[in-house]
């Protein structure tokens, strides 16, 4: 499966369209070529506290020998 890999800017504006701007959410998706999973998603992510949000995953360990 391909996944696109948008910046934070893209999803906070995404959002702030249906949430802010009274769009519904199918019409955002339509408009930004995204699913509505993806825009329900980026929604609750910026509802966690920063520290919490999917761009903050912790980084692979590296081995040391």
């Amino acid at each position: 499966m391909n996944q696109k890999r948008f910046p934070e800017e893209f999803k906070i504006e995404a959002v702030r369209q249906f949430i802010e701007r009274g769009h519904t959410v199918a019409e955002v998706a339509a408009r930004l070529e995204v699913s509505t999973h993806s825009l329900y998603k980026w929604m609750k992510e910026q509802q966690l506290p920063p520290g919490q949000r999917q761009e903050n995953f912790p980084r692979p360990r590296s081995c040391g020998a």
